[in-house]
């Protein structure tokens, strides 16, 4: 099995305690040695509760720790760049929670910084790292389904009524765009392998919520005449599905972004004129093999699925997205490479 990589966690927040702690502690090579909260009673008791050895009442105490290893920072938006540069200089890898940061100017800050102090940074999309998304792209690179005319991808839920969230404060980084908007561009990215040319956003601000981003609809143009449609939204019914079009057929995934459970079994269903393919394949939970990469990222050497620089390429995105849906003008998006 190998050594286990030892994590601290910055902050208490509801992603930490529901999803990322438990799958770190059972993954096969990683141990949460520590968590970290600006109140040490706070951070005692989520010690307790998820039966972690060490607990500190900063943030700062955590990366003095020689014994912590790695970071996950699951910390309000606008937080994310300074707690990775600290953590960098400390000497800790990074796992960050999405998005990156606030800009892309900010994410290539971060990245620097961990270049720069020899660590390993990631940001944490964890659907990625579920095996149902390498053999879409082998369904979509075999050419059963055609040339690629399009994709559509929704991620929408409601919490709206949660007065207290940090995704509705405009000044920490709230909004659709930055909480689910990121999902279906780093998707349609991550299956066309080429960045986009233009977006264009249309979306709803509430003065009930700071005047953020509720709800946005959008259109990315890809190079080739490819576009990405796209929905996200915080006070909306449940969706959270994609089909990408071929010239022959479709590819249909009705539970995109789940997080997957060993009683989920994940479905892709492959439409080629007049016959339906269903593919099941077995359920993994995405944040415990995204915790397992990580750690043999850092222990073993084995590369990342995505260099850090994704990051700042998906940011480049969101950037020019939030920029249309305020200017409600079409942005274009400027590579060098």
């Amino acid at each position: 099995m190998g050594r286990k990589l030892k994590w601290g966690i910055l902050g208490t927040a509801e992603i930490a305690k529901i999803a990322v702690i438990p799958a770190i502690q059972q993954s096969e090579r990683g141990e949460v040695l520590g968590i970290a909260s600006r109140n040490a009673d706070k951070a005692a008791e989520a010690a307790q509760e998820f039966d972690i050895p060490k607990s500190y009442g900063s943030y700062e105490e955590l990366l003095v720790d020689p014994e912590i290893g790695a970071v996950y920072i699951p910390l309000p938006n606008h937080l994310h760049e300074e707690w990775t540069i600290r953590a960098a200089e400390a000497g800790k890898h990074v796992l960050c929670e999405k998005p990156s940061s606030l800009s892309s100017a900010g994410t290539s800050r971060m990245i620097e910084a961990c270049k720069s102090a020899g660590v390993i940074f990631a940001e944490a999309f964890m659907y990625r790292y579920h095996p149902k998304h390498r053999r879409i792209k082998e369904i979509i690179n075999s050419g059963e389904i055609g040339d690629i005319r399009g994709m559509h991808c929704t991620f929408t839920f409601n919490n709206a009524d949660q007065a207290d969230n940090v995704r509705f404060n405009k000044s920490m980084g709230g909004g659709s765009l930055y909480d689910a908007g990121v999902y279906p561009i780093s998707a349609a990215r991550m299956y066309l392998d080429r960045e986009p040319e233009a977006v264009t956003v249309h979306a709803l601000f509430s003065p009930e919520h700071d005047n953020v981003d509720m709800m946005a609809s959008g259109l990315l143009q890809f190079p080739g005449g490819v576009n990405l449609t796209f929905d996200c939204g915080m006070w909306a019914a449940n969706r959270s599905n994609m089909e990408v079009l071929g010239s022959k057929g479709t590819i249909a995934m009705p539970k995109m972004f789940g997080w997957e459970r060993s009683s989920v079994v994940p479905q892709i269903f492959v439409h080629v004129g007049s016959v339906t393919r269903e593919e099941r394949l077995k359920g993994y939970n995405s944040f415990e093999l995204q915790a397992d990469a990580f750690a043999k990222a850092v222990l073993d050497g084995v590369p990342l699925p995505y260099e850090p620089e994704d990051a700042v390429s998906n940011m480049k995105v969101i950037d020019a997205c939030i920029e249309s849906s305020r200017s409600r003008k079409r942005v274009e998006i400027g590579y060098t490479g």
